[in-house]
């Protein structure tokens, strides 16, 4: 079992942390374990929380009527619900463990204790958040730019009989 500085340390939270910061978020976070199929987030619900993974992997699914679709497979160091996590919107989709599966927790009330303590911690935490955020946002965009290139090329964009 990972103990949550270790988890911490290897988490893309720490990318500007000093260890002493490092001991600090430490200390506001803990682990949960999950077994295989176990439901992480059921889509359309709201939490405070932000994750990371540190073991196996957390599939990103959406389930219809008729199946479930797997939108996205997280891997270990991929943050789950950092925007939730600053805004409470609901999920787009559940979050559900493939395999035995641990995950780093910080709840946003904790995390708002360092405010008046240690503000670098929180700035710098922010910072590694966004960050992550930005690089999503590039992923989804140049995924986007390909599926154009590809229904314009293939000319998938007209109706055929």
């Amino acid at each position: 079992m990972t103990t949550v500085i270790d988890a911490v340390r290897k988490s893309p939270l720490a990318i500007e942390l000093s260890p002493s910061e490092m001991v600090v978020l430490a200390n506001v976070m803990s682990i949960r374990d999950l077994k295989t199929g176990e439901v992480l987030l059921p889509e359309g619900s709201r939490d405070s929380h932000l994750h990371v993974v540190v073991a196996d992997h957390v599939d990103v699914v959406h389930d219809s009527d008729q199946d479930r679709r797997l939108i996205y497979r997280l891997e270990p160091g991929d943050l789950i619900g950092e925007l939730s996590f600053m805004d409470n919107e609901a999920r787009y989709a559940a979050l559900i463990a493939f395999g035995p599966t641990e995950i780093l927790v910080l709840e946003r009330s904790d995390f708002e204790t360092l405010i008046e303590r240690s503000p670098q911690v929180v700035y710098k935490v922010m910072r590694a958040i966004m960050r992550v955020a930005h690089r999503v946002q590039r992923r989804l965009g140049l995924q986007l730019r390909d599926m154009e290139h590809y229904v314009y090329r293939t000319g998938a964009k007209q109706v055929r009989d």
